[in-house]
């Protein structure tokens, strides 16, 4: 389990590195959207027959990177994390 969220993290942060821009999520957002990029890459890779969904191999690795970019995004258009916007408030 302690593996799984490592290589979450490890995902996590390829992910906004690789995404263009600077992103305003956290630490446990970072966590989050690599656990669940990893996931998304293990089903993947089971899909294909190249490894069990708990496993770590490249392919699912690779897709696990590209879940995670798109999760990013998404996540970044939906406004997570972005936190308060003082502009708004008149400040």
């Amino acid at each position: 389990m302690i593996g799984f969220i490592i290589a979450g993290l490890v995902i996590g942060l390829l992910a906004r590195l690789l995404l263009p821009g600077r992103q305003r999520i956290g630490l446990l957002w970072t966590l989050v959207l690599g656990v669940l990029g990893s996931v998304v890459g293990g089903v993947v890779a089971n899909a294909i027959g190249s490894g069990d969904i708990w496993e770590l191999n490249v392919f699912g690795f690779v897709v696990a990177v590209i879940a995670a970019v798109v999760l990013l995004a998404v996540a970044e258009r939906a406004g997570i994390g972005a936190g308060h916007d003082r502009r708004r408030l008149g400040h």
